[in-house]
């Protein structure tokens, strides 16, 4: 593999391994372990925005790094709300929309990546304003990910293992109004894929 030139891609994958090593320590009952799982989470979620900067930067933008940008979002993000859900800090009706709307979307965004077009850039499937707007412009990814990003890690330190109860209840609180705030996010940003799919089976 030439590294240089998919530097994007490495990226992309390693992201997920650093997740999955953040989810792992919450199995262990530490504070040691929680606060490195605070900051493994954080540096899980930056590589999302340094993948997809090094492939402009570096024109390594590709309809594999698409798919690949994308796969390791739905790894990542469901993975957490599934974990969350298992140790009882959320409804497990929070998993199940997360990996849904996973199901539905990337369905859909198959069938348009068979007929050349990409979920977001220059042959994105979307082809209204509004629907470029909810799925790709800039403003909804940023509060979608600001939203969810906040939810994970406050989430996970509102259970920091002897938290004084004053600092973790508060916090636990904030956490859930964000993690509603984010499934919500999610299920609009599915909305224009649907709504919009009708053309790929015409």
């Amino acid at each position: 593999m030439n590294i240089k030139n998919n530097s994007a891609n490495i990226v992309s994958v390693t992201r997920i391994f650093v997740a999955f090593a953040a989810i792992g320590l919450l199995y262990i009952n530490t504070t040691e372990a929680y606060i490195w799982s605070v900051i493994l989470t954080i540096i899980a979620f930056s590589m999302d925005g340094v993948d997809g900067y090094i492939a402009r930067k570096f024109n390594q933008s590709s309809e594999w790094g698409s798919v690949l940008d994308i796969l390791g979002d739905r790894i990542v993000e469901a993975s957490y709300w599934i974990v969350f859900a298992v140790l009882g800090w959320l409804p497990v009706i929070f998993p199940l929309i997360c990996v849904a709307r996973a199901f539905t979307t990337d369905g859909i965004r198959s069938v348009a990546l068979s007929k050349g077009m990409t979920a977001f850039g220059e042959k994105s499937m979307q082809s209204t304003s509004w629907g470029k707007f909810i799925c790709a412009s800039r403003f909804m990814r940023i509060s979608y990910a600001v939203a969810k990003v906040a939810a994970f890690v406050l989430l996970i330190f509102a259970y920091i293992p002897n938290l004084d109860i004053n600092i973790a209840d508060p916090v636990r609180t904030i956490a859930i109004i964000l993690a509603w705030i984010a499934i919500i996010f999610c299920v609009v940003r599915a909305i224009p894929v649907v709504a919009e799919s009708g053309k790929l089976f015409k």
